[in-house]
């Protein structure tokens, strides 16, 4: 093992580089993950005719699929049928795809686990459904989603390591880079891509432990 060089300042930039990009990926791919996967679930739980089936049938569907699957139709099937993407959108096309149906499921748990009696008071007061759902259900489903949220897109982060398949300049991309050109280098250098996941991953625990306090 050599760590004095493996960390050397231009490996330490290459893998901050790297680090980069997956927090960019990660960040594109939380917040329109959590878009599409608010609505996915807004429309399972209202049980509309046809459309709640349909976005069951997909929800269903995605999330029995592995991830790499999806990246690699993104990546590699997609531009058969004339969509080609470059390796960040079609990452984060990948895993929006993939996290908006795990979202989509804590959504309609959430929903669901707002008290009935809410929901025929503030129906019987005179609001519409789609009232009841915005003013009523929806803020107090939010505050008890925070923490299985906060966990998907932890593991959303992690999962952006996935894109290393298709050669995106993510950290794991870098960090093998590097890696190939010392074989000395491996674990110091998995050591300090470990270390910068859990520096963030951590942060997002102890956001999410404090909204969880500061919601109850």
């Amino acid at each position: 093992m050599d760590f004095i060089g493996a960390y050397a300042p231009d490996h330490l930039r290459f893998l901050l580089q790297g680090f980069g990009i997956t927090l960019e990926v990660a960040f594109y791919a939380i917040v329109f993950s959590f878009i599409v996967g608010v609505v996915l679930g807004v429309l399972r739980f209202a049980k509309i005719p046809v459309v709640s089936w349909l976005v069951v049938l997909v929800v269903e569907t995605v999330r029995n699929l592995p991830l790499l699957l999806i990246i690699f139709f993104t990546y590699f099937a997609l531009p058969e049928i004339g969509f080609k993407l470059e390796k960040m959108f079609a990452a984060i096309l990948a895993l929006v795809i993939f996290e908006s149906a795990m979202i989509s499921e804590i959504v309609r748990s959430g929903l669901k686990s707002v008290d009935k009696g809410q929901v025929e008071a503030a129906r019987s007061s005179g609001l519409t459904y789609m009232q009841t759902l915005w003013h009523i259900i929806l803020p107090q489903a939010l505050r008890r989603m925070v923490p299985p949220l906060v966990s998907q897109f932890i593991s959303l982060l992690k999962d952006t390591s996935l894109a290393v398949v298709i050669a995106l300049p993510e950290l794991m991309n870098h960090a093998q880079i590097i890696n190939g050109r010392n074989v000395n280098y491996v674990i110091p250098i998995f050591v300090a891509v470990a270390l910068m996941y859990f520096a963030v991953n951590y942060a997002l625990s102890v956001l999410s432990r404090r909204l969880e306090k500061r919601t109850s």
